[in-house]
């Protein structure tokens, strides 16, 4: 016979599963994406339907709104960089000694315990409140100690791949993610320990260190690396489980991920351009594919195709901030309608 639960029990069971897929933290962020996503929507509907004025011209007829405009789709091959030289950059056995120094330090001390006490942090915190291009502004004043391909400021990185994006007719939103992808380097400026938990490619924690990870020696002084659990293929995890479930070491990317997430309409494909940008062992190495899912073979494309911006871009040429701010301040705020944004 069976036996009906009561309402108590099944909401429990229903928090416990939460829990245990790693999902509960982020239930009141999709909600938020969510809302914010349908505002956008109505926003963007608005403005077509008007011409941005309130009221639809006589003139215009429903097949003369072209919603796709002449941006080319995200994925399309860009000709500019189909000839690079890729083994021109990412050269870290060339790069100065303050590349492994930094590698060295950040292998060591990322840690699960340090990557949980960091999440809680994100989220019991507001580290400040200013706009997107004011945090920009405020990055000039880091330089990136993982980086062997640039010492230009970070807002010079920023224009030099939205304006790649751009060159190429990409989507808007694409070209947004070219100018905050590295927004989440602001953690420097709040409660970072250094730069290692900042910058740097990112990789998995809670699980066994790939050779696949640049300087993977360096591990070694890592308290997990001997752990029992810690240091077996899948550790926490499960195969197969999806990446959302899965602790990236926490810098720019996870703090950035999280904050596009909740404040702006980006598509999912910008949020995860955003998150594993310097994911290199996954998108560049094909190294933790058995933790992927579905879902992550699609994000998976979307990354491939933005890297190539962020990284074959790195040039001495700097652009002409002051003549670019007003197009992409329009752009901002296109896509983080609260324009604030708490950091």
């Amino acid at each position: 016979m069976s036996v009906t639960k009561p309402a108590q029990t099944k909401t429990e069971d229903i928090n416990r599963t939460k829990t245990k897929s790693g999902k509960l933290l982020e239930t009141i962020d999709d909600d938020v994406l969510l809302v914010n996503k349908l505002k956008q929507d109505i926003k963007v509907k608005s403005k077509v339907s008007t011409g941005g004025t309130g009221e639809k011209p006589e003139a215009w007829e429903e097949n003369d709104v072209n919603l796709e405009s002449e941006e080319s789709k995200w994925d399309k091959d860009s000709d500019f960089y189909k000839n690079i030289d890729e083994k021109a950059f990412r050269q870290y056995d060339l790069a100065c000694s303050r590349v492994r120094e930094f590698y060295e330090e950040q292998h060591e001390k990322q840690t699960v315990a340090y990557n949980i006490q960091a999440r809680i942090n994100f989220k019991t915190k507001v580290r400040a409140k200013m706009t997107v291009w004011e945090g920009l502004e405020r990055l000039n004043k880091l330089l990136d100690e993982s980086d062997p391909d640039t010492e230009l400021s970070q807002i010079d990185h920023a224009l030099q791949t939205a304006e790649a994006i751009r060159r190429d007719k990409k989507p808007r939103w694409m070209q947004l993610v070219g100018l905050i992808h590295d927004l989440g380097k602001l953690l420097y400026f709040f409660d970072s320990k250094g730069q290692w938990d900042v910058v740097g490619d990112t990789f998995p924690v809670g699980c066994k260190f790939l050779k696949k990870v640049i300087f993977p020696e360096s591990f070694r002084k890592n308290p997990d690396f001997s752990n029992p659990l810690y240091s077996t293929k899948f550790g926490i995890y499960s195969k197969n489980c999806g990446l959302d479930s899965v602790m990236l070491s926490w810098g720019h990317d996870e703090y950035m991920y999280h904050i596009a997430k909740i404040n702006s309409t980006l598509p999912p494909e910008g949020l995860a351009m955003i998150r594993y940008h310097s994911f290199y062992p996954w998108h560049q190495e094909n190294a933790y594919t058995y933790l992927m899912d579905a879902h992550d073979q699609e994000m998976l494309k979307a990354v491939r195709a933005f890297n190539k911006y962020d990284l074959y871009s790195k040039t001495d040429e700097q652009h002409d901030v002051d003549a670019l701010k007003e197009y992409y301040l329009d752009l901002i705020d296109e896509y983080f309608p609260s324009k604030v944004i708490e950091f």
